[in-house]
């Protein structure tokens, strides 16, 4: 009796996998794992003939190198960092990532997030909330109005255009840099594009990245990339932490040249309590506590946007095993 194929979700999602199995039913046997870390993946993964990955494992090149019938490795989700690109490539293993998912939530996120700060409202809730200052909105002064402020966006993917095209309808002057974006792009969404990041920084009202994390863009936000930025101005990132350096961020929190920072996410998750951004942003007498907001990686989440991954990545699936190509292969 031929053994059928099994797809292995690593970890994230977990039963029931009812949009899993109603897209691969009846051509696989789907498996979730709950993994939270690669270790939890030996002696289960290894007869997998698809895989599903999200973000709270890595497939390294061991793991990778253990496969025995693995056709695909998608990553549901739109970075594929946590992926071993070029160790399934030489496996002949693709990897597809699902990069047209949660670009409305993760482009409402930013604009959410810079809206939050710069209009004083996480800082005044904050301030209020624990009896701290007098009950009047001069206690966030200066606040200025958006329109006519400039919006620096870093990579003008599907989010970061989404977002650019949020930040205009605002009324907002947007800039971006992304060395890799063609020609015109400024022109198509009526933008104006910087030759280099410090270009942008210096101009900048608001900076929010959405890059991909690469070695190029490790801590592309440091302490000289803080120290370029116009005083006073506002930091988002909804991308991948480690594209900036959350310690550069908090020093130009305490010396006031960074108005706010927003992160969606950030280089280690979750954070330790020990991590010098985490004991700040926790303490009530560190400004830090009223300019710094942080959420758990969540930019991405809605409902529909859960689904479309799932659904997405399942299909995918389906394909490779159905003998067809893979669609969106990253290596």
């Amino acid at each position: 009796m031929t053994q059928r194929p099994k797809v292995v979700v690593t970890d994230f999602i977990g039963e029931p996998l009812d949009h899993e199995i109603r897209i691969l039913g009846d051509v696989a046997d789907v498996v979730a794992l709950g993994a939270h870390g690669e270790a939890a993946l030996e002696g289960r993964i290894e007869d997998a003939d698809a895989i599903m990955a999200y973000h709270f494992i890595e497939l390294g090149r061991g793991t990778i190198e253990r496969l025995e019938n693995c056709r695909l490795i998608v990553r549901c989700g739109v970075g594929f960092d946590n992926i071993d690109r070029q160790a399934a490539r030489e496996r002949g293993i693709p990897v597809a990532n699902v990069p047209d998912y949660g670009t409305e939530e993760v482009a409402d996120s930013a604009i959410g997030m810079m809206l939050t700060m710069t209009r004083g409202i996480h800082f005044l809730n904050r301030r209020l909330q624990r009896s701290q200052g007098v009950w009047t909105y001069a206690q966030v002064r200066p606040v200025h109005r958006l329109r006519g402020r400039t919006f620096g966006i870093v990579g003008v993917g599907r989010i970061g255009t989404a977002t650019a095209l949020r930040a205009k309808a605002l009324g907002m002057r947007v800039i971006y840099y992304d060395p890799f974006a063609p020609d015109g792009r400024d022109k198509s969404l009526g933008i104006e594009r910087c030759e280099s990041l410090h270009q942008l920084l210096e101009q900048s009202d608001v900076v929010s990245m959405h890059c991909p994390r690469t070695d190029e863009t490790h801590h592309m936000i440091d302490d000289a990339a803080v120290a370029a930025m116009k005083p006073g101005s506002f930091l988002v990132n909804t991308a991948r932490g480690a594209v900036v350096d959350a310690n550069a961020a908090l020093k130009g929190i305490e010396s006031g040249h960074l108005a706010g920072a927003a992160l969606d996410v950030l280089e280690v998750e979750p954070p330790a309590d020990d991590n010098p951004l985490i004991a700040a942003w926790r303490d009530p007498e560190h400004p830090a506590h009223d300019r710094v907001v942080i959420n758990p990686h969540s930019a991405f989440y809605s409902e529909e946007g859960l689904d479309d991954m799932r659904i997405k990545g399942s299909e995918n699936c389906r394909r490779v095993l159905l003998g067809e190509e893979p669609r969106n292969v990253v290596n």
